[in-house]
């Protein structure tokens, strides 16, 4: 009615979005050792260095790289400063369980024009071998980048990481059932899939879609396999609407 008093709830995000944001906060201020400035950093201050998504299965679903920040590039993905990544349906938040970093403390506080293309070789090259590494450690030999990450032009190890979940246990009984997960797949499928019928793409985001495809018969036969697979299929009654 006119002139009633209501609530002001119109800038209140919904629980899962208040959710997440309060713990990747949580994640992006853990302390993580900074070897050459001494002491600790937060992780997310740290301007260099790689990161991965995983799913609620442990599967790693998408590696990125950044220079500005990794607290800056994660939150880009994750809040609403969204990325091409998300807005093209390449990557879902809602699947994201948990992140790994792996910073880069001896560049931050590079300044030359040399060192910055040895920190920019050193990054291409760290992203090369975690992207690799978590391909390898992917039950479908595949992740959900559009793009392979450039060749690497000088060989380097992968550093200590860090590595947590960004999702409370509330938040992770919703959106780790089978049933939501098959749903919200099957929606980023269909953007996906959208994105390509109107307009000219490169392979990269076809097989995008190829591996979602995936990854969406594999949770669905294992949760049909899970209520009895063949044996949960009722018998149709041949005689049923015949008079009708």
């Amino acid at each position: 009615m006119a002139g009633e008093n209501k609530p002001d709830d119109i800038n209140i995000p919904p629980f899962e979005t208040a959710d997440l944001r309060a713990n990747l906060v949580k994640f992006l201020d853990s302390e993580f050792d900074d070897p050459v400035a001494g002491g600790k950093r937060r992780v997310g201050n740290f301007r260099w260095g790689v990161y991965i998504f995983y799913d609620y299965d442990g599967e790693p679903i998408y590696v990125g790289q950044t220079n500005e920040m990794l607290r800056t590039r994660i939150r880009r993905h994750l809040t609403n400063q969204r990325t091409d990544a998300v807005a093209m349906g390449v990557l879902d938040p809602f699947e994201v369980y948990e992140i790994e970093v792996f910073p880069l403390p001896q560049f931050q506080d590079v300044a030359t024009a040399v060192d910055r293309a040895a920190a920019r070789a050193h990054l291409n090259a760290l992203e090369h071998a975690v992207y690799g590494k978590a391909i390898a450690g992917s039950n479908f030999q595949a992740i959900l980048n559009e793009k392979d990450p450039p060749a690497p032009t000088v060989e380097v190890p992968i550093p200590p990481s860090f590595r947590m979940r960004v999702v409370s246990d509330d938040v992770a009984k919703i959106r780790s059932h089978p049933d939501f997960r098959i749903a919200r797949r099957s929606l980023i499928i269909s953007r996906l899939a959208q994105v390509i019928s109107e307009r000219k793409v490169q392979g990269g985001l076809r097989r995008v879609l190829l591996t979602q495809a995936k990854r969406l018969q594999w949770l669905a036969d294992r949760r049909y396999q899970a209520l009895g697979g063949a044996a949960s299929v009722e018998t149709e009654n041949g005689d049923e609407g015949e008079n009708e």
